[in-house]
């Protein structure tokens, strides 16, 4: 759940570490095709560069990534892939921002508004939400891998236009054209990065009970299980009581 770092670690995903671990290979993946379909320069081409170093973060291993960089320029087959944004609202009127990554248009669609139907939500048109989202740049440090003082000035000094202290992480927030200098500026000070990605972070959030953020765990869970969808974005909020609930069960 990019752009939710706060409650990224509700444990309604226990048990599926390998099946995480699999997304996360095709989602790194992908993004390097598309990527590399601009240019497979990597000094030149940013986007590129962060798309390597996400899919070194998981893990990825070095003859799939070489691959997927030829599949984007071309030199293998593979690389018709497209990138689709499909935008529609879940229980308690969340608003969701679906970004996929497909060879299929027409499949992935009907398999999207299959989803959103089945999770209690529904597909809205294009531009219905997307307005409620800003586009950022967005880091994620475990807070016991710097202190407060170093990520302040190393983020600020580098570009960053938020820091925000959660319980566990630091959540670094830039403008896009700022998110390689701020990753590089903490990788080059040797602090290890969870994650450095675009994100879309909802301008106001709609905060959920139990029940409700159960409900909206479970259509994220659908979604994410689909190997098109790279990222879900919503305005879903809950408060740290309704959080220790769902970890305890």
């Amino acid at each position: 759940m990019a752009g939710h770092s706060k409650w990224a670690n509700i444990k309604h995903r226990k048990g599926r570490q390998d099946a995480v671990r699999s997304k996360q290979f095709t989602r790194a993946a992908k993004e390097i095709i598309i990527a590399a379909k601009v240019s497979g320069d990597i000094a030149n081409n940013p986007r590129l560069r962060s798309a390597i170093a996400a899919a070194k973060a998981v893990n990825l291993p070095k003859d799939k990534i070489e691959n997927a960089i030829k599949k984007g320029t071309g030199e293998l087959a593979g690389g018709d892939i497209h990138e689709i944004t499909y935008e529609g609202y879940g229980p308690g009127g969340v608003a969701i921002l679906i970004e996929v990554a497909s060879d299929n248009k027409n499949r992935i669609v009907a398999e999207m508004r299959h989803t959103l139907n089945k999770g209690n939500g529904n597909m809205g048109e294009a531009g219905s939400v997307a307005w409620m989202f800003d586009n950022k740049g967005q880091i994620v440090i475990k807070k016991d891998a710097v202190s407060e003082e170093q990520v302040m000035d190393l983020g600020l000094e580098a570009g960053a236009e938020d820091i925000i202290e959660e319980d566990e992480n630091w959540d670094i927030r830039c403008e896009p054209t700022d998110l390689e200098a701020v990753r590089t500026a903490f990788e080059e000070a040797g602090i290890a990065i969870e994650s450095a990605e675009m994100a879309k972070i909802p301008q106001n959030t709609i905060e959920l009970d139990a029940e409700g953020a159960k409900k909206m765990l479970r259509l994220i869970d659908l979604l994410e299980e689909n190997d098109d969808v790279q990222n879900v974005f919503t305005n879903m909020d809950v408060s740290d009581d309704v959080m220790a609930e769902l970890n305890a069960e």
